[in-house]
């Protein structure tokens, strides 16, 4: 069979979740099927059963389009794109919305199956207006139309199946849940510590770890509020870079100088670290936090627990499906407001709860140990990537009728 993905994201240009999704399950799928990526970006690779071509924005297409929108605009053109070169596949799968546009044309054109993963749903992020202006309208239309269309839709939680069917109007038998996966090979402890020395981390500082992208999706400015609630002895270490929105990277500014002043182990990374230094900030934490206001799944989780770290998270969409409350981490309520933007109803009760359940596992060493054994073993025996693989591709012979 040949599998074509289309992306936004792919290595070395991986921001989020759904760009380590894209990288581990096309890797995977060789061994089922001939795999083709299509992604934005410059790259350009092959090897046996596995090809990588990236799309470069057409600037001088969209350079006299207004600023908020040129991505946008971008975007469109390298769907286009996509569909210029020659499709050949017998599925065309996509990931984020991004990529949808490309799909819908390799389904009508080339008549590919058309599969889609939704790493997160539109209706649920309306905070994007920030970020994109009308182009939300857009992201809006075509998500809604690709997974309208679609042979078939992965969700990667049953939270996320729920969400599909409340907001489109989609087949549930066409909605099959396949989880995220990890390489629990690469993500394991290590007693490596060159990134932390690198960033100045004291060596016998026990803190709690976050790390993520600066987004209100993801709950960091709770996290930073919250800290204000802990003891001033405990490091909090914030992996945190990509802001969508100068006023978002402002705000977080604002709040870790305050926050500063009266707990002094505050170290804030500016950057996404690559995997191998990730990896030391997950095996040397006391405690991961995932303080995420929207998560369908939350890869995250899995890369902590497959590290041996304890997790608190809040108790949103998929989460705890991969988190299991008092056995591999502690999850927190979260009272949401039920129109956009479904931010924290009582956000200061959200951050005193956070510390209270961060406060209540740094005091008990052997019960984060406990935690963290039993994560490694439940990301082991349930998220492994070549079994997620082969169900993917169960399903890719079910849309061709196999």
């Amino acid at each position: 069979m040949n599998v074509l993905f289309l992306t936004n994201e792919y290595p070395p240009h991986v921001y989020g979740g759904a760009g380590v999704h894209v990288d581990y399950l096309s890797r995977s799928l060789c061994s089922f099927a001939n795999v083709e990526v299509r992604c934005f970006g410059d790259q350009r690779s092959a090897s046996e059963n596995l090809t990588v071509r990236g799309f470069p924005v057409a600037r001088d297409r969209i350079q006299t389009a207004p600023d908020i929108l040129r991505s946008t605009i971008g975007t469109i053109d390298r769907c286009v794109q996509f569909n210029a070169l020659p499709v050949a596949a017998d599925v065309v799968h996509c990931h984020t919305w991004y990529s949808h546009f490309g799909g819908i044309l390799a389904k009508l054109l080339y008549d590919a199956a058309l599969v889609i993963t939704t790493h997160s749903l539109e209706p649920l992020r309306p905070w994007k207006k920030e970020q994109i202006g009308r182009g939300f309208n857009y992201s809006s239309w075509i998500e809604k139309t690709a997974l309208e269309m679609a042979d078939a839709v992965i969700a990667v939680s049953r939270s996320t199946k729920e969400d599909i069917l409340a907001h489109f109007n989609c087949d549930p038998d066409r909605i099959a849940i396949i989880p995220n996966g990890i390489d629990t090979g690469e993500y394991r402890k290590t007693e490596e510590r060159e990134a932390l020395d690198r960033y100045g981390i004291p060596r016998d500082l026990e803190y709690i770890l976050f790390v993520g992208r600066i987004t209100r999706q993801k709950g960091i400015i709770h996290l930073v509020r919250s800290a204000t609630y802990l003891d001033p002895d405990i490091g909090i270490v914030l992996c945190a870079g990509a802001p969508d929105t100068p006023e978002i990277a402002q705000e977080m500014k604002e709040k870790v100088a305050e926050l500063k002043k009266t707990h002094p182990h505050v170290y804030w990374i500016e950057e996404m670290l690559p995997k191998n230094r990730i990896v030391q900030f997950y095996s040397h934490a006391s405690l991961f936090c995932c303080p995420s206001i929207y998560e369908p799944f939350g890869i995250i989780n899995l890369e902590a627990m497959s590290c041996g770290t304890p997790v608190v998270a809040s108790k949103v969409g998929g989460i705890p499906e991969v988190v299991v409350h008092d056995e591999t981490g502690l999850l927190v309520p979260l009272e949401q407001e039920s129109l956009p933007p479904f931010e924290a109803r009582h956000p200061e009760k959200f951050a005193r709860d956070l510390a209270a359940a961060m406060s209540s596992l740094m005091s008990d060493g052997e019960k984060r140990k406990a935690m963290a054994e039993a994560g490694r073993k439940r990301v082991c025996d349930h998220f492994s990537w070549h079994a997620i693989a082969g169900k993917v591709y169960e399903l890719y012979q079910h849309v061709q009728g196999g």
